[in-house]
């Protein structure tokens, strides 16, 4: 009986979402393009709300 861990399940999955996407990216028109307009959108939302987290948090442990 073969057992599957959570992390190859994980890695497996990173792996063919990297295929999917580099075939995606190289692909014709403005594919590319849009591929790398979403990455920059994600990106920047994260370091946006990451910033208010951390500025939340340190709110927590400051004196009023």
């Amino acid at each position: 009986m073969d057992t599957i861990t959570p992390s190859n399940i994980v890695v497996d999955n990173l792996s063919e979402m990297i295929e999917l996407f580099s075939d995606v990216a190289a692909g014709d028109g403005l594919a590319p393009l849009l591929v790398l307009i979403g990455g920059l959108l994600v990106v920047f939302a994260m370091v946006v709300f990451g910033a208010l987290t951390l500025g939340a948090v340190g709110n927590l442990f400051t004196a009023n």
